[in-house]
């Protein structure tokens, strides 16, 4: 069993060995790139420098429209917002007013409607007495039980 564990502690060696190896390579071609471009660049300044300039110009020129477009998108906004809130305003008082003046008319239709139903049922009772005490007494007996069947059998169809 010992060369079984001495195996995998060999085998975990060389892996460890291995992943070591390749940072240490990674490390040594960031550098060499890095060494490149410091060349290249220490070469080409004038150009790269110009290059750098026009690219932050325009994104300068690109910052300062969007602020101003957004500056004024956001005037407009409250330019709109602020409309709304005087026209809200402005109308309210009016709108209580109105609540009011239709408060006091349903009041006013209401009484009246009282007083009609009032006139009306006063004025109902009255007419059907005077009618059924001028039939006589045989007739409206003899009526009657047909009218029960009539609206007996309306009912059932």
């Amino acid at each position: 069993m010992s060369d079984e564990k001495s195996k995998v502690t060999d085998k975990a060696s060389e892996i460890a060995k291995n992943i070591w190896l390749a940072g240490v390579g990674a490390y040594g071609k960031a550098v060499e790139d890095a060494q490149g471009r410091l060349e290249k660049a220490g070469v080409e300044p004038p150009k790269l420098f110009k290059d750098l300039v026009k690219a932050g110009t325009a994104l300068e020129d690109e910052a300062r429209e969007a602020l101003e477009s957004g500056a004024s998108a956001r005037s407009s906004v409250e330019e709109r917002i602020n409309r709304v809130r005087e026209n809200f305003h402005n109308q309210r008082p009016a709108r209580i007013e109105d609540l009011q003046a239709l408060h006091k008319k349903v009041d006013q239709l209401t009484r009246k409607v009282d007083r009609l139903t009032k006139a009306l049922a006063e004025q109902s009772p009255t007419p059907r007495k005077t009618k059924a005490k001028t039939k006589t007494k045989t007739a409206t007996r003899k009526k009657s039980p047909a009218r029960k069947k009539t609206t007996s059998r309306s009912r059932k169809t």
